[in-house]
């Protein structure tokens, strides 16, 4: 049957509306909301013998052509038409479909450039390098790279990165070196040779070294460069002669772009590899012997930057085989870092403050989600037709009883006489957002004047793991290099948009060349080492934040 047009009349108005009698009549009350703002679940429409039901048969009704039907209902704001029109992924270009879909993509191969791609990836964890680079005009590698990670965000196929490759060859040769085994079809010195991917990492951020910092927050630093304010470490060196301890001490500071962490067969934890590296002993002239003596070295962060990169030694010189191998030892890593071990008694003294209120608060900002998660699992679910059902009483009882007991001003019981079904400790906590207002400002006032006025330089010491490039094999020359990058560390981007991941979501991006996966934080100990599967090589920590 062929659509009527008939009339409705609701508060003293006339409206005109067609009825489909072969549709169902919900499709009628929608089409009635649209003219009335009179919503369908308020909605009563009068019909001859009684009121029109969402399961009514319309050929029981027989509407006609001009007939009147009466609404009554009380009429809600009418619907607005959204702020930005509605597209469709098949209408959306490469650009807005990158942005509308939160997998990042990966860079495809072009003969033995994992180590580069895997190198690419981690440093994307950077989101500051970004901006930079945005506002640089330095030649070769810096233009090369910002071109690359803006296609990067533009796109969601694989980036093949052709000039950002022949920028690095054309910058360090040695990234261009020949193999000198034979390929598949039996070819001597055909391809690329594999490269290091610490050693691609250190000469990308060498040649990132003349661009423009950013700015303090009152516009100071102008004149500093990126890679100083961001990346950069002091290291202060002690050495002390063990032969002549009269010997007035010998002090040093060095910049560093990384902090080593060495392998022995002492070491079982990152932390024991970089106290290694950091302390020693050495031979030396020393000026009151007059002969070579033993000294020992004691090196300390007098500076510590906002991200902090970690070499896991793994290649090693043999001088039995005349070359490199990997240290296959099993080294565990933490994904929450505390640097202040590896501060100086000054720099150690100036972060102290910030950092042991920031341990506090992190300890009351997990417990409010704990609370929340219970909270949101007791509120009362609605079925598809909208009825509420009931919720377990011993289920809805277990967070009601964990927020009255919660310690702190976050969590509150809920004062009596509350109105019947609200969620007892969800309902007593304020938004996220108030909280790390608050702790932000009170935060800000215990960081140090000399570390606020260092643009760049780690508030707190305290460090979250948010990028790795392994090394997958048992050569030094050969193997495979994949990036992995923690999913809130890629949506900090600028110019990032799709759902960020919920503050709980601790899962990682796996980077193996153009084949990108969601790779399970509880899998991160796997990278380990202990075997020729991958081992975390390079390892970038990101400071906390102060909210």
């Amino acid at each position: 049957m062929a659509p009527i047009s008939v009339k409705i009349k609701h508060a003293g108005k006339l409206h005109d509306v067609q009825l489909d009698p072969d549709q169902p009549a919900t499709i009628f009350k929608d089409a009635v909301y649209q003219l009335t703002g009179v919503p369908s679940d308020r909605m009563k429409v009068m019909i001859k013998g009684g009121i029109l039901k969402d399961d009514t048969d319309w050929k029981k009704v027989s509407p006609k052509a001009g007939q009147t039907f009466m609404v009554i209902g009380a009429a809600g704001e009418l619907p607005k038409p959204p702020s930005t029109p509605v597209q469709f992924l098949e209408d959306m270009d490469e650009t807005s479909l990158a942005e509308a879909l939160s997998m990042p993509v990966g860079l495809v191969n072009m003969g033995n450039t994992c180590y580069m791609n895997a190198t690419l990836q981690a440093m994307r964890a950077i989101p500051e390098l970004q901006i930079a680079l945005q506002n640089s005009s330095s030649a070769g590698l810096p233009i090369a790279l910002r071109n690359l990670y803006t296609n990067m965000a533009k796109t969601t196929e694989s980036v093949m990165p052709a000039l950002f490759l022949g920028a690095l060859r054309h910058a360090f040769p040695q990234f261009a070196e020949l193999s000198r085994g034979t390929n598949s079809q039996g070819v001597k010195g055909a391809g690329y040779a594999q490269q290091d991917a610490e050693e691609c990492w250190v000469q990308l951020t060498n040649s990132l070294k003349e661009v423009p910092g950013l700015p303090g927050p009152s516009g100071s630093n102008t004149s500093s460069k990126f890679v100083e304010q961001y990346l950069t470490g002091e290291l202060r060196q002690i050495l002390r002669c063990d032969e002549a301890p009269e010997e007035p001490e010998a002090l040093s500071f060095e910049k560093v772009l990384k902090v080593s962490c060495n392998i022995s067969n002492a070491v079982n934890y990152m932390q024991q590899g970089i106290m290694e590296a950091l302390d020693g002993k050495i031979e030396k002239q020393s000026p009151s012997l007059g002969r070579e003596a033993v000294y020992s070295s004691t090196s300390r962060m007098s500076r510590l930057p906002s991200y902090l990169t970690v070499h896991m030694v793994r290649f090693a010189w043999k001088r039995d085989i005349g070359k490199k191998a990997k240290i296959m030892r099993r080294v565990k890593f933490p994904t929450e870092y505390d640097a202040l071990d590896i501060a100086t008694p000054e720099l150690r003294e100036k972060l102290l403050p910030v950092s042991r209120r920031l341990k506090e608060l992190e300890k009351e900002r997990a417990e409010r989600r704990k609370v929340r998660k219970r909270t949101k699992a007791a509120l009362p679910v609605k079925d598809k037709e909208g009825d509420v059902q009931m919720v377990d009483a011993a289920t809805a009882a277990a967070p009601e009883a964990s927020a009255s007991t919660s310690t702190g001003d976050a969590v509150a019981a809920a004062p009596e006489g509350e109105a019947k079904g609200k969620a007892v400790a969800g309902a007593e906590l304020e938004d996220e957002s108030v909280y790390r207002e608050k702790e932000g400002t009170e935060l800000e006032a215990l960081v140090h004047p000399d570390i606020r006025a260092d643009v760049g330089a780690s508030l707190t010491g305290q460090y979250e793991l948010v990028a790795i490039v392994t090394h997958k094999g048992a050569e030094a020359d050969a193997g495979h290099y994949i990036g992995f990058v923690k999913k809130r560390a890629l949506h900090l981007l600028p110019g990032r948009s799709g759902a960020a991941p919920d503050e709980d979501d601790e899962d990682w991006y796996k980077f193996d060349d153009d084949k990108v996966s969601l790779f399970p934080a509880e899998k991160l100990e796997t990278l380990s080492g202990g075997g020729q599967d991958a081992s975390a090589y390079v390892l970038l920590y990101r400071s906390r934040p102060l909210a």
